[in-house]
């Protein structure tokens, strides 16, 4: 056996006392860093070695890349054979485990097809053209968004009965059931409808696990709730593991009470917290506990660590975005070059996808090697790339892919057809595709209304390309004027899944202008110095990519759970960005706060919290406020200064010594 009660021993008492407890409901609280995934692992470990059949035990997890993981490190505790009996997956996949055996019972085959988005989209792009035309603006992404929140609310998408989306959805429906095939939704709410309304099914899975555990049980949905519910069997042997304290994700359904209320769904169960922090430093345990305990609704923990006290955490004041970013990224070269610190050790986390722009420029202008986790590079993002292909139309109109981008960008009046048949008579007469639907030619062979559209189209482009043209003229302006013109807010709207999904990528055109007002007020170049600037940057982005992922990680707060970095930056943590401006509205302050804890909590040794005083929105300078958490932050872990009090302080003496004593070896070869 490859397991053995040394295994247990290796354990702290309260995560022995959790991979201990086998029968009965169990609630782990795993708070940030206290060892959850050994402690889970070893509990599957341990319930083999007890001779539980590996067959009878499920553990549940979110992603493919937990579910194997964990699979992995099991396998090393436990023989292979029974490690292969062992069910490792995630609520999906579970999901269609179970509909394989009663699907038919819900009017199914069961050979049934699980529909990708993509295939998703088509089915509905079809729908909509079929119902309403085409040239019916009801976006399929946005037709697909509405749709999924309805199966997972049980709402129809509209309130009103008579709204295309909701003609769409039943279409929808229906097709896909003609069709046999479900989606991503369907799997979890057609699960549920199996197993409700057929008991013997429901008791054949109850009997099959009878041991469940489930990993990040404070992300679960109500639907997700609902299964468990449906498969613990009248042992309830279930574990959950989780923390309330971590619970971030509420904007993509994530139900906070399934945790907090676990008695409610299953009775008297065993309450075991995990406080002992193995990343963190006390001071930064005793700052995060500072800030979480403003939460009133929550399981009650205080994390603590045995690393030692470490050095508090700095709160400092910047004048703007850009002095923020020059600090940031002259301290983290600091470190690598002068400390010897791998850029690995560091990350910059961020609230707001906008923020990454300028840091990501100021750590290419130094030539700091950095990874984006958690979103795209900004200039990748589909907005930007919206807003620069227009850009690069008006000063090239026989830039095709642009052309291509824009044309329907948003929708003006041009179908696919008429689009196709541009394309391809540019193909057939070696021209590009603004030189087709300016060809009498082709004009002549479309419709009267495709030709008034495309003329349009063409006056449009030809308007703007005059003022792009001219060195002097404001790019920047100029761009805030097109997007007003046809509408581009609206459009993106339609795109977007949630109003913080609109919000950022609003944001992100606001910080694109921006960028282009600081480029206006630096050279002399017009907008193609600034479309070679961008195009040079993405090509260092290009080779970033090859770097097999090393450098200082650029990270939202969102994607940072689960992670840690020896030195973090928290960047920008002002009113209305943390807490975000609509957490009041929408009451999900408390959430807000959570973020900011889990921020705190990836830091390992050393820690700095950033705020500025002012950003520019479309290039005028706009005060900010400081964050109102700063007020629930205990002030004896935090060193308050700001960037105007460094900059006047004099070099540190230890500091500028070992510098010289480097900077000798150095020399010295």
């Amino acid at each position: 056996m490859k397991f053995s009660k040394q295994g247990l021993l290796a354990l702290n008492p309260p995560q022995r006392a959790a991979a201990e407890q086998i029968h009965g409901p169990v609630l782990i609280l795993a708070g940030a860093g206290t060892g959850k995934t050994r402690t889970v692992t070893t509990r599957i470990a341990a319930m083999v070695h007890d001779e539980i059949p590996p067959s009878q035990i499920l553990a549940v997890t979110f992603t493919n890349k937990a579910a194997n993981e964990m699979r992995e490190r099991v396998a090393t505790m436990i023989e292979p054979e029974q490690a292969e009996q062992l069910t490792i997956s995630t609520f999906h996949s579970l999901c269609v485990r179970i509909l394989r055996t009663c699907i038919e019972r819900l009017g199914y085959k069961r050979t049934f097809t699980i529909y990708t988005q993509s295939d998703q989209l088509g089915l509905l792009r079809r729908i909509i053209v079929r119902l309403a035309g085409r040239d019916e603006n009801l976006d399929a992404k946005l037709a697909n968004t509405l749709i999924s929140q309805a199966k997972n609310t049980g709402k129809p998408p509209s309130d009103r009965e008579e709204a295309l989306i909701n003609d769409v959805y039943r279409a929808y429906q229906k097709e896909l059931k003609q069709l046999n095939a479900v989606d991503f939704d369907d799997l979890l709410i057609l699960a549920v409808r199996g197993l409700e309304e057929n008991p013997d099914i429901r008791r054949e899975w109850q009997r099959r696990y009878r041991f469940i555990m489930v990993d990040e049980f404070q992300d679960t949905n109500h639907l997700q709730m609902t299964l468990l519910r449906l498969i613990v069997g009248p042992e309830q042997n279930i574990c959950v593991v989780g923390d309330d304290d971590q619970s971030i994700y509420g904007w993509r359904g994530a139900d906070i009470t399934n945790i907090l209320e676990f008695e409610r769904h299953f009775s008297d169960p065993t309450v075991i917290k995990l406080e002992e922090n193995y990343r963190s430093t006390n001071a930064i345990l005793r700052l995060a506990n500072s800030l979480i305990r403003h939460n009133l609704n929550r399981r009650e923990k205080t994390l603590w660590s045995g690393k030692g006290e470490g050095e508090k955490t700095r709160l400092i004041s910047m004048p703007d975005a850009e002095t923020e970013a020059d600090f940031v990224v002259g301290e983290i070269l600091e470190k690598h070059r002068l400390r010897q610190r791998p850029y690995d050790d560091m990350a910059i986390l961020f609230r707001m996808n906008t923020q990454s722009r300028v840091m990501e420029e100021k750590l290419r202008e130094n030539q700091i090697p950095y990874k984006l986790i958690g979103g795209q590079s900004f200039y990748e993002r589909r907005e930007v790339k919206d807003v620069l292909a227009y850009l690069n139309l008006f000063l090239n109109h026989d830039d095709d892919i642009s052309l291509l981008r824009v044309i329907s960008t948003p929708p003006r009046g041009i179908g696919d057809g008429t689009i196709e048949l541009a394309t391809q008579f540019s193909i057939d007469h070696q021209i590009s595709i603004h030189a087709a639907i300016n060809d009498l030619e082709f004009l002549g062979a479309l419709s009267t209304r495709a030709q008034k559209s495309l003329l349009a189209f063409a006056e449009f482009l030809n308007r703007y390309a005059d003022i792009a043209a001219t060195k002097s003229a404001n790019y920047a302006e100029m761009t805030r004027e097109l997007l007003k013109e046809i509408d581009y807010d609206s459009f993106l709207r339609k795109g977007c899944k949630t109003d913080e999904e609109f919000d950022n990528r609003r944001r992100n055109v606001a910080e694109l202008i921006d960028g282009m007002h600081s480029h206006f007020e630096k050279s002399k170049r017009g907008l193609r110095g600034f479309l070679d600037s961008v195009a040079l940057m993405q090509d260092r982005e290009d080779e970033k990519k090859d770097a097999d992922g090393k450098g200082v990680s650029l990270i939202t707060m969102h994607a940072a759970k689960g992670l840690e970095f020896p030195v973090c930056y928290i960047i920008g943590v002002e009113e209305g960005i943390l807490p975000h401006s609509r957490s009041l509205e929408e009451g999900s302050r408390d959430e807000e706060r959570r973020l900011l804890y889990v921020g705190i909590t990836r830091a390992m040794q050393d820690l700095t919290i950033t705020w500025c005083h002012s950003r520019k929105r479309y290039g005028d300078k706009m005060p900010c406020m400081p964050s109102s958490f700063f007020r629930e932050l205990s002030k004896e872990e935090l060193i308050e200064s700001s960037y105007e009090t460094l900059s006047a302080a004099p070099a540190d003496e230890d500091f500028a010594a070992d510098y010289f004593a480097r900077m000798k070896e150095m020399l010295s070869g």
